[in-house]
């Protein structure tokens, strides 16, 4: 399979892109992310940095080979914001692990991780090393069990920078002041003295940002970055991780299960199930007109203003094993749209009627006869009513 071409993305106003999140795209407590709604981001270049191609994760089991990601592909340019969204246990944090070089040596991985051209997979360990935390960076999901315990703040930004430079370590922990200058921890210069556990959730994330680009990287792999905070800190994480993007002029690819994330920071959105991406475009046309049923089946669980109070509308089913995937289209046990077709054969990504816009799915066009694709997931009730 190729990579589905980029498409240049116009700016709205002026020189930079403006994306505003839909009113009815709330959190999970129902409040709407009105700090992410006047993020102004720098619209990305047209030049590549990084390209996956055909990647391939297996991990072999005693019960079976476990497929935990299929056939996934994408670009990223300078400046750009890629977000990647699917349920718990699609693919999305094991297909950047990937990119990172940090899968066990169990994990069977093919394709191709291209880094301005060169392929990560065919580099040697000490190469990746040089890459790691230098070129491409990450955010880890869990700031306390990603820091250690037993060193300060500084020690651990310090040791980031010495890994890849030859300096001084007092030049080392001036940078680090720098950063957490940058994220915006107040009283910096003290802050580098403090352990982790001083730190709250917030700051500790924040920490963890600092780290990510101290080295000024090309690539910010973040992965649900704002898990287990609350809403108000969720958006000032959020804003800061935009601002310091700029800052640094780096690329993100944004894992997370919050659309509503999705839909005020990417650029670009790519939609994984069972492994494997499902729908891939410009940000817009997947929320406004999503050609795959499981896209529409998650914005229509969304809660919005219109049923607020009401029960929320999930998919009804359970992801497949990654062990023993069902025959034809992974997500037909749970598609209202599935028939004998989507159950022998898996469909292929393909460009749907929109240029740009790719999805996996034989019934595409009946999504995109109706003016709301989320009606097929209704519930009885709101069928009736």
């Amino acid at each position: 399979m190729t990579t589905p071409p980029n498409v240049p993305i116009e700016p709205r106003k002026g020189d930079v892109h403006t994306y505003d999140i839909p009113s009815t795209i709330l959190d999970s407590a129902g409040d709407v992310h009105v700090g992410l709604q006047r993020d102004a981001v720098r619209p990305p270049s047209e030049d590549e940095i990084l390209r996956v191609e055909n990647l391939s994760v297996e991990f072999p089991t005693e019960d079976g080979v476990v497929h935990a990601v299929r056939g996934v592909s994408y670009s990223l340019r300078e400046r750009e914001v890629l977000g990647i969204v699917g349920e718990s246990g699609s693919g999305k944090s094991v297909s950047s692990m990937a990119v990172m070089g940090l899968l066990p040596k169990s994990a069977r991985i093919k394709g191709q991780i291209l880094f301005r051209g060169d392929d990560m997979l065919k580099m040697s360990p000490r190469k990746q090393r040089s890459l790691r935390g230098r070129k491409i960076a990450m955010v880890f999901q869990d700031p306390m069990t990603a820091l250690n315990p037993v060193h300060t703040i500084g020690d651990q930004l310090a040791e980031a920078v010495l890994a890849h430079e030859l300096m001084p370590r007092k030049n080392a922990l001036a940078r680090a002041k720098e950063m957490l200058d940058l994220v915006g921890i107040p009283q910096a210069e003290a802050r580098l003295r403090s352990y982790p556990h001083e730190f709250s959730g917030g700051m500790r994330q924040r920490a963890m940002i600092a780290m990510a680009v101290i080295n000024n990287p090309d690539v910010i792999i973040a992965d649900e970055p704002t898990t287990a905070l609350d809403v108000t800190v969720q958006a000032q994480i959020l804003e800061k991780l935009l601002e310091v993007k700029d800052a640094v002029n780096a690329a993100i690819v944004l894992i997370t299960h919050d659309l509503g994330v999705i839909a005020g920071m990417a650029h670009r959105v790519l939609v994984m199930y069972a492994g494997r991406p499902v729908e891939i475009g410009d940000t817009d046309p997947v929320f406004e007109e999503p050609r795959m049923p499981y896209t529409a089946g998650l914005l229509g669980s969304i809660p919005s203003l219109e049923t607020s109070g009401g029960r929320l509308r999930p998919i009804k089913g359970t992801p497949p094993s990654l062990i023993n995937l069902p025959t034809g289209c992974p997500f037909s046990p749970r598609c209202p749209l599935a028939d004998e077709v989507c159950r022998t054969a898996e469909p292929e990504l393909a460009e749907t009627d929109s240029g740009g816009h790719f999805a996996a799915c034989h019934h595409w066009d009946r999504l995109a006869a109706v003016e709301d694709p989320t009606v097929f997931f209704r519930t009885e009730s709101e069928t009736k009513a």
